[in-house]
């Protein structure tokens, strides 16, 4: 799954539209919710940033994740610890066909209810 794809089904199902925020880095974007909360990070940067034994640019979708759910995630192919977040809220997904579509917009609904207040978190 693309990030077009991605970006056309939150428009759609949310109402949300992509912000570049960094003009150094211009193939970063965030999406906010409603209450103005980022519930998703695009990145695209080399593998080895994220743990992947290549130097070769990956595209990645970073998104808030029930805390119990991060560690079973983790050990799947194509789940790793979140990029530049907390590890212990946010997970990675590889956006190069590893995970499939409808997962994908699993995590990033989830996400999205996670920051918007819809699910409630287990904080302890």
């Amino acid at each position: 799954m693309y990030r077009d794809t991605i970006f056309q089904y939150v428009k759609k199902q949310y109402g949300t539209i992509p912000e570049y925020l960094w003009n150094d880095l211009p193939d970063s974007a965030i999406l906010r919710n409603d209450n103005g909360k980022w519930y998703a990070v695009f990145m695209n940067l080399e593998g080895f940033k994220i743990g992947l034994d290549t130097k070769d640019r990956v595209d990645i979708m970073v998104v808030k994740c029930k805390p119990d759910m991060i560690s079973v995630m983790t050990h799947m192919k194509g789940f790793l610890p979140g990029y530049h977040m907390d590890k212990s809220n946010w997970i990675t997904i590889l956006l190069d066909g590893t995970v499939q579509e409808a997962k994908i917009l699993d995590f990033l609904d989830m996400s999205y209810d996670l920051t918007d207040g819809r699910i409630e978190e287990s904080i302890e």
